[in-house]
């Protein structure tokens, strides 16, 4: 793909999402190829009786939020992609900017993305966050530590930094999410243009990485110690995740990731294995021509599930409240093109149906999800005029 069409990709993708994409660029001269098919399953059945639920506004006013964390106090800590952390309290006012946060890149997809909390935040303070921004190599992820005040970061220290490429700042990863045993996983995208990276372990591209609370890396992680390969992988053969989850009985991580036109994942991560892209994918090129032809390839992972047409998903929480009773178990994502908030009915790790919510009444993009203290869902949407909603059953 030449230069002036990954430049037409990347701002249509921007501004619409990857379906609206596919469906705007044909394959020249001929029909798209035909999507590789796998054992992975797929189109669930609906229920019978669809869910009655409602969208509520807690706040608005967001600049392209793309994650939020609870705070313990009640108020929440939202990140803005340009490159601003505010605080939004219990009645949905937005703080300032907070200031400390470092100089970010932006445009496309890059910017400020995840944020967490430390495991030690009742004592340290401390919040872990990533974001994309310039080194001598090039634009790349970073991950920083900071103590979280009234109205700035102080003490920051960039604790990991992924090798830089020279690639376009798409399909960046980002997302954070500590372990069980206070490790730090991130996920890095493949950067569109470099994807078959994902199958070689000496870069960052396409991975899943996990470290040290300090950013030193765990001596158990799979590939420390061997040649050519960086110790911080904990897997790889990703495209781009943009949804991370651990399973609130096994403490396993789950990720969604993006796949090309068609070919979204749900995958359920394993120390040291490979998902496969580019190499086995149940996707096709934006282009409409053939990425592989082969879904399923011996020593490649599977996903758990798949769609077509990609939903673009984003944002993932397992639900363990009592607000909404019948879904405990379940696991909820969000859609950026499907713009929607989809629900998975789990039951022994494996999905029996799917549920799509919201779609016709918020008709955004929800970047974000997550559980609330107060055991209700909230989302983030991911627009000019972003909000912050909170799901509610209707009476």
């Amino acid at each position: 793909m030449n230069i002036i069409r990954v430049a037409a990709f990347s701002a249509l993708l921007f501004a619409t999402g990857a379906t609206a994409f596919a469906q705007a660029v044909r394959p020249p001269g001929g029909p798209a190829a035909t999507p590789p098919k796998g054992p992975a399953p797929h189109d669930a059945p609906a229920p019978a009786v669809k869910s009655r639920v409602t969208a509520v506004t807690v706040a608005s006013g967001l600049q392209n939020p793309w994650a939020l964390a609870f705070l313990p106090d009640g108020r929440m800590l939202v990140t803005e992609r340009a490159g601003r952390m505010r605080y939004v309290d219990k009645q949905g006012n937005l703080s300032g900017a907070l200031s400390g946060v470092p100089v970010v890149v932006t445009g496309r997809q890059a910017g400020l993305f995840d944020v967490v909390l430390a495991p030690d935040f009742a004592k340290s303070n401390a919040i872990y966050f990533s974001y994309f921004a310039r080194t001598d190599g090039g634009n790349t992820v970073h991950v920083a530590r900071a103590t979280l005040g009234a109205d700035r970061l102080s003490d920051l220290k960039v604790i990991y930094r992924a090798p830089a490429v020279s690639a376009p700042d798409i399909n960046i990863g980002s997302r954070l999410v500590f372990a069980r045993d206070g490790t730090l996983f991130i996920t890095i995208g493949d950067r569109f243009t470099t994807r078959d990276k994902a199958q070689t372990l000496d870069n960052a591209l396409g991975k899943t990485l996990r470290i040290n609370a300090d950013g030193s890396i765990p001596k158990d992680n799979p590939f420390v110690g061997r040649e050519g390969a960086l110790p911080e992988i904990w897997n790889y053969g990703h495209r781009n995740q943009q949804s991370v989850a651990l399973d609130p009985n096994s403490g396993v991580l789950w990720t969604t990731e993006h796949g090309p036109r068609g070919g979204d994942e749900l995958n359920i991560e394993k120390k040291g294995a490979n998902y496969g892209w580019p190499t086995i994918t149940y996707g096709i090129d934006y282009s409409g021509a053939a990425i592989s032809d082969k879904a399923a390839a011996p020593g490649m992972e599977q996903p758990l599930y798949h769609w077509n047409p990609s939903p673009a998903l984003s944002g993932m929480a397992f639900y363990t409240g009592y607000k909404y009773p019948n879904w405990r178990g379940d696991l909820f994502i969000g859609a950026l093109a499907g713009q929607a908030l989809i629900r998975l009915d789990l039951r022994n790790g494996k999905v029996v149906g799917e549920e799509r919510l919201l779609r016709d009444e918020i008709g955004e993009r929800i970047r974000d999800v997550r559980q609330g203290p107060d055991g209700f869902l909230y989302l983030l949407t991911d627009e000019n005029a972003g909000r912050i909603l909170r799901v509610e059953v209707k009476k």
